[in-house]
């Protein structure tokens, strides 16, 4: 039989089992809390892979479909999938080599900046040099062409001087009587043809043809219409010796002959004016073929007509 217990064992034994219950409690206090916290890294570590799945999943999609929109759901597709799922993304670390490469781009920009920088620089300062020495040849040049151009004058100066100086040339007697006939007198052409006989000494092929030409001939188709080449006054209208029908117009101490002529539209004592048709082409008195001998004279003394206009 058990013995009896006294109270104080009794309350002893009391305070035993209360302790005993109290220490029982926290151990199971302290599990629960522990168990607490493993949850709520477990949750926070799947929230992570979660989102770091889903994140690369949108990536690859976007980038997927812009480039084979025809290729979705695909088994290549699915592998790939499974293999972004089978590794973990390091967004840190992929930060941190974009940020390096920017970096390295800045330092780059920087250096290209400063080369491009100096270059220009450099060809300012060429171009500097260059428009320098450009200017310095120009003035060069200016100075050259100064001094030539002084050079010139002085000589043009010197030879118009000497010019002065010199004696004026003595004309010989044709010449002076040639300047005469321009000052008082202008001339136009009485006909268009070819020169066949000019004026002075000549070879003729014809013993009846004179060596010593008087005048200038001009061959033109028989008929074609002369023309008074001054005014004047008819003085003779003949068709006698060898200038055959032949007409002279005086103009003061000037006489022009026109000879061999077919008609004659003109007489003696008419007043005749530039230009006007005075007879016709032919081949009269001591002629080879339709022309007109055009004779000019001074004081009954011959000139050469091409000396006096042009034929």
């Amino acid at each position: 039989m058990e013995r009896a217990l006294s109270v104080e064992e009794k309350i002893r034994r009391a305070e035993e089992i209360y302790a005993r219950r109290q220490e029982g409690s926290q151990r199971r206090t302290t599990t629960v809390s522990i168990n607490k916290k493993e949850n709520k890294k477990d949750i926070k570590l799947l929230k992570k892979m979660i989102i770091q799945i889903v994140v690369s999943l949108s990536i690859y999609l976007v980038i997927y479909i812009i480039q084979n929109n025809n290729y979705i759901f695909s088994e290549d597709f699915i592998k790939k999938i499974n293999e972004i799922l089978s590794y973990d993304v390091n967004f840190q670390e992929m930060y941190l080599n974009i940020k390096q490469g920017v970096e390295q781009n800045i330092e780059k920009l920087k250096i290209n900046n400063t080369n491009n920088i100096d270059g220009a620089i450099g060809g300012a300062e060429e171009n500097i040099i260059g428009d320098s020495n450009e200017i310095e040849n120009k003035i060069n040049e200016n100075v050259i062409e100064n001094n030539i151009e002084t050079t010139q004058n002085q000589i043009i100066s010197e030879t118009n001087n000497q010019e002065q100086v010199q004696e004026p040339k003595e004309l010989t007697e044709e010449e002076k009587e040639i300047e005469k006939i321009k000052a008082t007198t202008t001339f136009i052409k009485p006909i268009e043809g070819i020169i066949t006989s000019k004026y002075g000494q000549r070879e003729p092929t014809t013993s009846t043809v004179p060596k010593n030409h008087t005048g200038t001939d001009i061959a033109a188709n028989l008929g074609t219409k002369i023309k008074a080449a001054t005014d004047g006054e008819v003085v003779l209208a003949s068709e006698e010796g060898d200038y055959g029908k032949h007409l002279k117009i005086q103009i003061g101490d000037i006489s022009i002959i026109y000879a061999h002529c077919n008609n004659l539209y003109v007489k003696q004592g008419d007043k005749i004016t530039q230009g006007q048709e005075i007879a016709e082409v032919g081949s009269t008195g001591n002629s080879t073929g339709p022309h007109l001998h055009f004779e000019i004279r001074i004081s009954e003394k011959t000139i050469d007509p091409q000396k006096i206009l042009e034929l």
